[in-house]
């Protein structure tokens, strides 16, 4: 039986709280074990001046950690999955991917209720070009600045009133306690998630098998099963995180599967859908079906546009 388990995280306060969840369900699973964690910065968490689309690459908040279970010092790391790029170093793979926290986007503002509130001319920041591009397409004339730094600091950023409003992950904000500066949950129609939002996911060397029967406890059927076809759908489509693809699946009660997607232009003129449904075993397969509609559409130019 496993003795002592060390998890790699991100130093961000969102992802302690992460991984501390992670250890604190592991503990459940096995009381005696011993957990530490090694906090790291990783590349995404040092270049703050920059938005991320400019910084380039994939991996941005995860490579460090993943260096960290090469070289045998953590034995897990524990990630956003929407930052987790669709392929893994040598040796390592996803172990597990956990119930997922609310896969969508939050408004939040100290001058307006709502997003359909807003003046044309408003400030409003976000980090994504997802969002962004989304938002441009119904809203052309919105000012979509660009917001760095983690969940603290850009609230503290709209407080300090540089911007109208700003656009959160709704789960980063409830894992925090920032419930209560949530205006409100945005619908998927107005702005499509992010593949994975929400969700965590655990990374493991692929030869430790100790640890992965230990994790994969810790996984979720039906969380597995969307976000396995959304990153299906961003594979094909050769996305990461940073880019203007949405994906979002659900599974109703008939364990049948429904993958809606989009790809916007950066300048929101265009923005293409597609859609795909089937059995939820049948959840890569459905991933990558939707890819090809959007590329019969022209998502290929459209994201080759922006360097993809």
């Amino acid at each position: 039986m496993l003795k002592k388990l060390t998890i790699a995280t991100r130093v961000s306060p969102l992802a302690l709280w992460q991984a501390e969840y992670i250890k604190q369900r592991l503990l459940k699973i096995q009381p005696n074990l011993t957990i530490d964690l090694l906090k790291m910065k990783t590349q995404g968490d040092k270049i703050l001046d920059t938005p991320l689309a400019k910084i380039g690459g994939k991996g941005l908040f995860v490579k460090e950690l993943e260096q960290g279970l090469l070289d045998k010092k953590a034995d897990i790391a524990v990630h956003s999955i929407k930052d987790v790029p669709m392929d893994f170093p040598t040796g390592l793979k996803l172990g597990a991917i956990c119930n997922r926290e609310s896969p969508f986007d939050a408004f939040v503002s100290n001058k307006y209720q709502k997003l359909e509130q807003i003046p044309v001319d408003a400030v409003i920041g976000t980090s994504s070009l997802r969002r962004g591009a989304q938002l441009k397409f119904l809203y052309p004339n919105l000012k979509i600045m660009d917001l760095r730094g983690n969940v603290n600091t850009r609230l503290k950023k709209l407080d300090d009133g540089q911007y109208d409003a700003i656009i959160l992950a709704e789960a980063g904000l409830i894992r925090l306690g920032f419930n209560d500066r949530i205006k409100h949950s945005i619908s998927e129609q107005i702005i499509l998630p992010a593949v994975g939002q929400g969700a965590l996911g655990i990374e493991i060397r692929d030869n430790d098998k100790v640890v992965e029967g230990l994790i994969q406890q810790l996984s979720d059927k039906k969380t597995y099963y969307c976000v396995s076809a959304e990153r299906a759908l961003n594979k094909k489509l050769n996305g990461g995180c940073q880019v203007p693809i949405a994906g979002y699946a659900t599974i109703d009660d008939n364990n049948k599967i429904t993958l809606n997607a989009r790809v916007i232009s950066i300048d929101g003129t265009a923005l293409l859908k597609a859609c795909g449904s089937g059995d939820m075993t049948d959840a890569v397969n459905i991933g990558n079906k939707v890819a090809d509609d959007l590329l019969k559409q022209g998502a290929g130019e459209i994201l080759s546009s922006i360097g993809l």
